[in-house]
Parts: C-alpha cells; structure tokens; sequence
C-alpha cells in the first residue's frame, strides 16, 4: 500500500483536503499519515527523516502533500525522497502573476483562531447544539436555516456540519409519531417559514437506521417509518417547502445542496 504524507506548518486540513480529492480519482487505498504544525526546521528534518525511512523500507518513494507557508521549512521538506505535491506555491506564482502583487504569507491564516470567520463558526456551533431537535423554540428567529423531517433523517449531522464547516446557524426540529395525526408547522416555524429546508429519506432505510436504535419496535417498523415520510412530504408540497432525499447523499453532498438551493452564503471558507 503506496504510504501518503499530508504536511503543514497548521492543521494540515488544506493538505488533507486537496490531497484526498486528488487520490480519491484513483481505486485503489493509501496507507495516509497526517503531521499538522511542522513549524520549525528541527521539525522538518524529523518529518523528513519519516519520509526517507519510508522509502527505505518500502522501496517507493511516498506520497507527500503539503501547505507550508515558511520557504525554509518547505525546502527541507523538498530535500527527502518524497514525491512533493506543493498546493500553495502551485497557484500563489501564476496567481501573482495574474493580480500583479506578490502573496503576504501567514501561518494559520486559513485554519487558526487569527482567521475573522473564527468567532462566527463556534457561535454557529453553538447555536446549533443548543438548537437540536426542538429542544427550544426561543431562538428560531436568530437562525440562518431551519431544518425539518422525522428522526433519523440526517437533520443533527447535516446541522452541525453546515455550522462547522460554513458557520451557518441551523437549527433543526424533529416530527415525531405525536405529530402524524394532525401535522402543522409550530408557530415559530411558520413565523420563520422562509428558512424551513426538508430533509427526507427512502422508508427502507429509515427503517434499517431506527433498527438499529430501537429494534423490533413500534418506532423502527417499516409501516411506521412509511407513513411519516409519506405524511412529512406531503405536508412539504402542501407549504411549500424546498426538500432534499437524504438517502444516497454524505452530510457534504446534503449540505451543499441545500445551499444550492436556497441560496444561503456561507460565512466562512
């Protein structure tokens, strides 16, 4: 298995990004080993050091992706016997070039808490572990996205993620079994109708998710999990709410589309 190295002088999770986009083309897998803040040039020969003795060991010469701000941590990274992929410099010269003005290099400017979308993503995380699944109604009109569908539908990752990774505040609320029987928008909800989102997803797979959790139960049954999604889709055409059919899509894909569609701007990069 060909051994990968993502390197950086911060997190390590641009190296991480890039670099896993560009395998991903590829079916086969990689033996991956992340090293975050190589900051000094001790570090770097150590880092180097793992990479030469990888080679050694395994006659291939790895895999390495980085983003390394310092030229002197990057030159010593550039020394080992890794095959170097270098994602800042492959577009800071042509993009100097372009803008007519050279880079100003910083560390953690993209990942650190010096980055000024810092404070708007953990208040966005904050607001949406205090807004799961309905917990409180009081501070719906403070979000950016409210999401709705039946329990195990996706509405806490995809939340959590579109706060994480966009620094947008989302809120979700969960219909229960309760609510079948006569289903209506909550007040709140119908106050803050235009940032409702639906999730939705195959009853199949709702019922092997519930199975899981409750197994053999009322909850978890195939019947059970058919009405509400047929019932919770119906009331989305019926007000009109935008929704998307979480069964075959990762929380990136869910998110990503619910951004198509409505438009929201993210916050953050």
């Amino acid at each position: 298995m060909r051994k990968v190295f993502y390197i950086s002088d911060g997190t390590a999770i641009t190296a991480e990004v890039f670099g896993h986009a560009v395998l991903s083309q590829f079916p086969v897998e990689f033996d991956a080993l992340t090293i975050p803040f190589v900051e000094t040039q001790k570090k770097a020969t150590e880092v180097k050091q793992q990479i030469n003795d990888c080679f050694i060991t395994t006659g291939e010469r790895p895999i390495v992706f980085h983003s390394i701000v310092k030229p002197e941590i990057r030159d010593i990274i550039y020394s080992s016997e890794g095959l170097d992929y270098d994602f800042l410099n492959t577009f800071v010269a042509p993009l100097e070039q372009q803008l007519g003005m050279c880079a100003v290099p910083a560390l953690h400017r993209t990942h650190g808490k010096a980055n000024e979308s810092y404070e708007t993503r953990i208040e966005a995380i904050n607001y949406a572990m205090d807004n799961d699944d309905g917990q409180t109604m009081k501070h719906m009109d403070e979000a950016d996205l409210i999401l709705l569908g039946v329990s195990r539908c996706g509405k806490t990752p995809s939340s959590l993620y579109l706060s994480m990774q966009f620094g947008i505040k989302a809120a979700n609320y969960p219909f229960t079994e309760d609510d079948m029987d006569n289903l209506t928008l909550h007040a709140a909800l119908k106050r803050n109708k235009s940032k409702l989102f639906g999730l939705t997803i195959n009853p199949d797979r709702l019922h092997e998710i519930r199975q899981s959790r409750m197994r053999d139960s009322r909850y978890s049954s195939l019947r059970q999990c058919r009405m509400e999604v047929k019932e919770v889709e119906m009331m989305y055409r019926k007000e009109r709410i935008p929704f998307v059919d979480t069964t075959n899509h990762s929380v990136e894909e869910i998110a990503t589309k619910i951004l198509e569609v409505t438009g929201l701007k993210r916050h953050m990069f």
